[in-house]
C-alpha cells in the first residue's frame, strides 16, 4: 500500500489545503495528514483545535487518516510506513522555500520522495496567514474555509 504524508501546521485548515488532500487521496491508497505539533511559527488555534477541525472536514475520505507529528517529518514517514511527502505550492515563492526543504529531506531519508501539487487556481491566492488576517477584522471566511473553522477563528478573534 502505497501511503503519502500531507504535513502542515493547519493555523487553520483551509478550502486550498482540502482540495490539495482531496486530489491526493485520489492519487494515493492512503494519505496521512500530519499536523505540527510544535512549530517556529506561532499557531493561533491550538493543537485539538486544528487536529477536530481537520478530522471534521476530511471525515468523508475513507483513506485520510489525521494526526499530530513532532520532530523530523521524514523519521514521521518512516514510522508510519510512507514513501511520499505530499507538498501545496501556490506560487513560485512557495516553490523556492519547498524545494530546499524537499533536498533536506531527500539528503536524510532517500527512500521518500516529495511530490507538489499545484493549487488550483480557485484557491491559489488562500493562504491560513491572509484567512486569519481576515479573521482578526471580522471579514467574511465563507469559500475560503471549512463552516467549523469560521465558526472557530470567529470565536477566538471575538475573545481578542
Amino acid at each position: 500500500m502505497q501511503v503519502a504524508i500531507y504535513p502542515g501546521t493547519f493555523d487553520p485548515v483551509t478550502n486550498g489545503h482540502l482540495d490539495i488532500i482531496k486530489r491526493a487521496a485520489n492519487l494515493f491508497e492512503s494519505v496521512i495528514v500530519a499536523v505540527a505539533v510544535s512549530t517556529p511559527k506561532r499557531t493561533y488555534l491550538n493543537l485539538a483545535e486544528r487536529l477536530e477541525l481537520l478530522k471534521a472536514a476530511t471525515s468523508h475520505l475513507a483513506n485520510v487518516n489525521v494526526k499530530p507529528f513532532s520532530g523530523l517529518m521524514v523519521n514521521f514517514a518512516r514510522k508510519e510506513g510512507a514513501s511520499v511527502i505530499i507538498k501545496g505550492l501556490r506560487a513560485v515563492s512557495d516553490f523556492e522555500s519547498e524545494m530546499q526543504v524537499a533536498l533536506m529531506n531527500k539528503k536524510l531519508a532517500e527512500d521518500i520522495e516529495t511530490i507538489f501539487l499545484m493549487a488550483t487556481t480557485e484557491y491559489s491566492f488562500v493562504s491560513a496567514s491572509i484567512v486569519r488576517q481576515v479573521a482578526i477584522v471580522g471579514g467574511c471566511l465563507e469559500g475560503l474555509v471549512p463552516p467549523e473553522a469560521a465558526e472557530i477563528l470567529q470565536r477566538h478573534f471575538r475573545r481578542r
